[in-house]
């Protein structure tokens, strides 16, 4: 299996594997990772008619097999590229892959996975893919990778950037390569060439910032300050934020919490963040955090629901995390 790096090189040199396959947590990098091979191996007068793209849960086998069959006149070159790949049946996929053998030099088939269907470690169509294709996961960056990325674009860009700034925006994009390029070019554009970047100006800014917010509104919730966490639940979404968003980002926070407490690495690439989580997995017990978990999932069924308006369905499950809702009763915090 190649690392992201690795392809990196390997394109760079002009070095093509007939066939890869791509999975992983960060859909950006993997569809920055198709545009850069497609654009290097395809000809600029060739990429209009011979970059083909095809959706694997709405393209039909015998389909895809009939355009893979089609060779281009004078030896030009292919690039195919299936997303969704993981859709088809293990039938159909071995009927596919059988069908690339042997190898075009003139072709390269590119075949993805998105993040919500990546395949597990360990699985059989993993297995298979490694065996037959250029396997590459797609992570997110790691801290430092991030600090890297940022540092560089703010730098271009003529600015600098306050110490405190910098570590939010780390923790906020939480190594998310897609959310660094486009929140990053918001706060660029913002400021003029010259300027520091500030925490308010990150907070201002960064969409991300929802979940620093949450990270604080959990800190409430710990702590069993219900009129914080009201409060705090109130300006949010007086701010503007998703209902379903908040009640999502509070399950992830909590669910963090169980794994952290259970010596598991949180969701997302937030480890650097454990000396953070730590503290408040330590307030409860592994089924006190199974219950709140399942009382936000029972919360956030009924914000996709018409009925209860968002901010009282909210209210009250704060309320009851803090201990004070007579409906669920109080948390014993060890």
């Amino acid at each position: 299996m190649a690392t992201p790096k690795k392809l990196l090189q390997d394109i760079s040199a002009g070095k093509f594997k007939p066939l890869y396959y791509f999975y992983g947590t960060e859909d950006y990098r993997i569809a920055e990772a198709v545009k850069f091979i497609s654009h290097k191996f395809l000809p600029d007068m060739q990429f209009t008619t011979n970059f083909r793209k095809f959706d694997g849960k709405k393209t039909k086998t015998g389909d895809l097999i009939t355009e893979f069959a089609t060779i281009p006149m004078l030896g030009e070159k292919q690039v195919f590229v299936v997303t969704e790949f993981q859709s088809f049946k293990p039938k159909e996929i071995q009927k596919i892959l059988s069908l690339l053998k042997p190898p075009d030099p003139n072709r390269i088939i590119i075949l993805t996975s998105p993040s919500v269907r990546a395949p597990r470690k360990g699985s059989a169509f993993l297995k298979t893919m490694a065996n037959e294709a250029e396997t590459v996961l797609f992570s997110r960056l790691t801290k430092d990778e991030s600090a890297v990325q940022i540092k560089s674009k703010i730098q271009k860009a003529g600015l600098t950037i306050h110490s405190e700034a910098f570590t939010l925006l780390i923790e906020l994009l939480a190594g998310n390569r897609g959310a660094i390029e486009s929140e990053l070019e918001k706060i660029i554009n913002y400021k003029e060439s010259g300027e520091q970047v500030s925490v308010e100006d990150v907070k201002k800014l960064t969409n991300g910032f929802e979940v620093f917010s949450v990270f604080e509104l959990a800190e409430y919730v710990v702590e069993g300050k219900t009129s914080k966490v009201l409060q705090m639940l109130r300006t949010l979404l007086a701010e503007g934020s998703n209902p379903v968003m908040l009640a999502t980002l509070m399950q992830q926070h909590f669910t963090t919490l169980y794994l952290v407490k259970n010596g598991k690495a949180p969701i997302g690439n937030r480890s650097f963040l454990i000396p953070r989580f730590r503290p408040q997995a330590a307030k409860y017990s592994d089924e006190q955090l199974e219950q709140i978990i399942i009382q936000i999932a029972e919360a956030d069924a009924q914000l996709r629901q018409s009925g209860m308006p968002s901010e009282m369905t909210l209210e009250v499950l704060a309320m009851s995390l803090t201990g004070q809702s007579s409906r669920s009763g109080n948390y014993n915090r060890r």
